[in-house]
């Protein structure tokens, strides 16, 4: 089983007395692969993360993302079925941080491993996570794809993702959650309301990103009515026709 896994660290754990290629092939040596072999992997991985030109570069000539990319390579020495990313990014600077999650993106892609990141950063689930699992005080509190999540209005995990404000700041306005996907969040929806039904429709806050490969947009609204009411169903049905759901 352990050979299935692969690991990637956040401070990176390479052997400082050992070259980038070296780190590369330790596991290989450990598994007694034999020297031609080991070198013809190390080639292989050190072209797919971006380094064969430090081949023979120790860590402390290393940059950080260098050095965690030399730590990506040694973790798919084995060939993993499933590579785990505990923190990878965090001791990164945001340029390379994206660098990062761009080749391990990649490597997904090209290699079909699984990547599972382990993470408080919530930029690293929007730019490359298919699924996700929320975990508070040591329980899953909701998992399953990532754009089923944030398209939920229920969904504690798009509330961090895609945050619309805090409603206790505005406790005199009712306000409800609107959340678009897709083609979608370029659709008129607010002045649709304005339109069909005489609202009036104040912006408590809202955010709009690129989730999963889709633009993904959530407001906090405030509706209100100039006779001081209007048919909340019929509301509630001209949002569903337009895929956008709604949470009080």
């Amino acid at each position: 089983m352990r050979h299935r896994m692969g690991m990637i660290f956040q401070h990176f754990n390479l052997l400082g007395s050992r070259t980038a290629a070296a780190n590369i092939a330790f596991p290989l040596e450990i598994q007694g692969i034999s020297g031609l072999q080991r070198k013809a992997r190390v080639d292989e991985l050190l072209e797919l993360v971006g380094l064969s030109d430090r081949a023979g570069s120790y860590p402390s000539q290393l940059s950080g993302g260098q050095k965690q990319r030399v730590g990506i390579a040694r973790a798919l020495a084995a060939g993993p079925q499933v590579l785990f990313c505990d923190e990878a990014t965090s001791a990164l600077d945001p340029a390379t941080t994206e660098q990062i999650l761009d080749l391990l993106k990649r490597i997904n892609q090209e290699t079909g491993v699984t990547v599972v990141l382990i993470t408080h950063e919530s930029e690293v689930v929007r730019r490359i996570c298919d699924s996700a699992a929320l975990m508070a005080n040591g329980r899953i509190v909701e998992q399953g794809p990532l754009l089923e999540l944030v398209a939920d209005p229920n969904s504690q995990l798009a509330d961090i993702l895609l945050p619309t404000g805090d409603p206790a700041l505005d406790p005199e306005q009712r306000s409800m959650v609107l959340t678009f996907t897709g083609s979608h969040t370029a659709e008129p929806i607010i002045s649709g309301l304005t339109r069909h039904f005489g609202l009036d429709v104040a912006i408590l806050g809202g955010s709009v990103d690129w989730i999963a490969g889709q633009k993904v947009g959530r407001l906090r609204v405030a509706l209100t009515h100039p006779d001081g009411f209007y048919d909340r169903a019929a509301v509630h049905q001209y949002l569903i026709e337009r895929e956008v759901s709604a949470r009080l």
